[in-house]
């Protein structure tokens, strides 16, 4: 029933089997260059393995806390951002504001959630 709802409220051209662009997910929590980056260091840490295993752990265990360090800088920016754009809102007045920063919240969270 939720899906009929959703469907209904879409504009024409945009329901199921349309030929409109399918809409973008969400953006990357890591910009491309530090993802390539963090990416090309793991590739390096599995072929080196045969020839130096502990080696090529540690430098897997090194491009992980890159990128658990990239990440959160990456969730408090946008923390920041966010809470930068509702605090000094008046709550009556800037509702819609209010329920974009909720669904932010939400969205970022449960990608977190489906890590």
């Amino acid at each position: 029933m939720m899906y009929d709802q959703a469907r209904a409220q879409q504009p024409p051209g945009k329901g199921v089997g349309s030929t409109a662009r399918p809409a973008r997910g969400p953006e990357p929590l890591l910009p491309a260059d530090e993802r390539e980056k963090v990416s090309q260091r793991l590739r390096q840490a599995l072929l080196d393995f045969a020839d130096t295993p502990r080696e090529a752990l540690e430098a897997a265990e090194s491009a992980f806390d890159e990128a658990t360090a990239e990440l959160a800088k990456a969730l408090a920016e946008r923390r920041r951002v966010l809470r930068a754009e509702w605090q000094d809102q008046d709550s009556e007045e800037q509702a819609e504001e209010f329920r974009h920063a909720l669904r932010q919240y939400r969205e970022i969270t449960e990608r977190m959630l489906r890590l």
